[in-house]
Order: structure tokens, then sequence, then C-alpha cells
């Protein structure tokens, strides 16, 4: 099993992430080469959101360079945490993850995140899981601290933080 974990800090309270990471409804949401679908809201506070995830991973895979999740998510938070439990193909993989919000004061968090990874198969286990989950997670640290960084800035541009006005 794969165990990813890293932390970051930001400039933004962790009611300010929650509005940023739960305050959209869209059902569509696009990252660069990662599409997330909506296909369930789950209750007010997101417990039980479904989604379904695809990504790029290897193309010695055979995929095409795609992977597929899906992911529920559970122990919900508001303003602290979540997890999420996934089923992922090609490899025919579970995935665990939890994201907590830690509030240092003075209006900055820090971000924890950690990832499990687990290859059902042995043999794929042995022979591709540490280097398809290496790279599954080779630039997460840094694409999801830019792009907190950059919706918080679009919050803030658009008055919806709660302290700041819009311009």
């Amino acid at each position: 099993m794969q165990d990813h974990r890293y932390s970051f800090e930001v400039d933004g309270t962790p009611e300010e992430l929650w509005r940023l990471f739960w305050g959209r409804r869209d059902r569509v949401r696009e990252h660069g080469d990662v599409r997330i679908e909506i296909l369930h809201f789950g209750d007010e506070t997101g417990e039980g959101l479904i989604r379904h995830c695809h990504f790029p991973v290897p193309r010695y895979l055979l995929s095409g360079g795609r992977a597929r999740s899906w992911e529920w998510l559970t122990e919900v938070k508001p303003c602290e945490s979540w997890r999420y439990d996934a089923i992922g193909k090609p490899l025919w993989s579970t995935a665990t993850g939890w994201t907590r919000f830690e509030d240092l004061g003075g209006g900055r968090t820090r971000v924890h995140f950690r990832e499990t990874y687990h290859v059902f198969n042995p043999i794929l286990r042995f022979l591709l899981e540490k280097r398809v989950h290496r790279y599954i997670s080779r630039d997460n640290d840094k694409v999801i601290q830019a792009s907190i960084e950059r919706g918080l800035e679009m919050l803030r541009a658009a008055g919806e933080d709660g302290t700041r006005a819009s311009a």
C-alpha cells in the first residue's frame, strides 16, 4: 500500500477554504487534464457526495493514458475535514484520502492531505503500484496549493469571503 502525505499553509481562514471547496454546485469541474463529475451532491454539508473523476496515468497501462475513479465522501465536518474512499481503474485499486484544515490564526490555515492507494491484484501491486501512485501524485502538492490560492483570490475579488467588499 502506498501512503502519500503533505501539508502547506495559505492566507485564508478555514471558513474561506470551506466555501472554496463546498460553495460551488457545479456538476462538472475541470482542473487542467483532470475532470470531476459530481453525480450526487450529498446532504447540506457534502456528506455522501459522489464523484466520478478522470485523470492521467502512464500510457503503459494501455488505457489511453487516462484513468477513472468513483469516489464518495464521508466523515464531513464543516470547515474542518472530510474523507473520501475510491475505486479506480485501469489498475483496479482502492484509495482513501483525508483533507483537514488547521486554523493557524491571523487568517492563515494549514491544509493537510493524506492518501493511501492499494492495487487489488498482487502481481500488479508488486510491479506497478508504487510507480503508478507516484505518477498520479507527482504534482498534487503544487497543483492543489496553487488552485486553492487562485480560488481564494477569486472569492475575494467577487466579495464572497464575507469580510471584504467587492471592488
